[in-house]
């Protein structure tokens, strides 16, 4: 059977476009989970190009369809969920007015609300945002309404 690029990916079957394939980014300690930029687009892909990481995979219907019919994609999808959750449970950069992975967040529960569903998109902007709460609440609102809108889908 021939995956598309995203696909394979998440199936554990391919590698990114940096060559680097799920299981190393899975590996990645917390200083490289915020260090490294290329490869947030491809455990969580969308259907519109990154203005940040030029050359990142673009999400397709097919491809799309395609991940959610495959339990090993899903499987993926949900490991790079369960890493991404940890490092903003044990990371507290993030927590202030203005940080890039305000950014990050917005797409992963974009990728979330479109291929494992809205279920786990609540999910984990229920975390996000009790974590915001927690800490007193420093995330400028424009990004909490960016994450309530991405709840929504395209």
């Amino acid at each position: 059977m021939s995956l598309f690029p995203i696909h394979a990916f998440l199936a554990g079957r391919g590698p990114n476009g940096a060559g680097r394939d799920l299981k190393q980014i899975l590996a990645f300690d917390d200083a490289h989970i915020e260090g490294v930029h290329d490869f947030i687009q491809w455990c969580f892909p969308l259907h519109e190009a990154s203005f940040v990481v030029p050359g990142a995979p673009v999400l397709s219907r097919a491809e799309a369809e395609a991940i959610r019919a495959d339990p090993a994609a899903l499987s993926g999808l949900r490991a790079a969920l369960g890493r991404m959750t940890r490092f903003y449970a044990e990371t507290e950069g993030w927590l202030r007015a203005h940080d890039h992975n305000h950014l990050r967040i917005t797409r992963i529960l974009s990728a979330l609300t479109d291929l494992l569903g809205s279920e786990a998109a609540a999910e984990f902007h229920a975390f996000v945002t009790a974590r915001n709460a927690k800490a007193g609440g420093p995330v400028n609102a424009t990004s909490l309404r960016y994450w309530e809108s991405a709840l929504r889908g395209p």
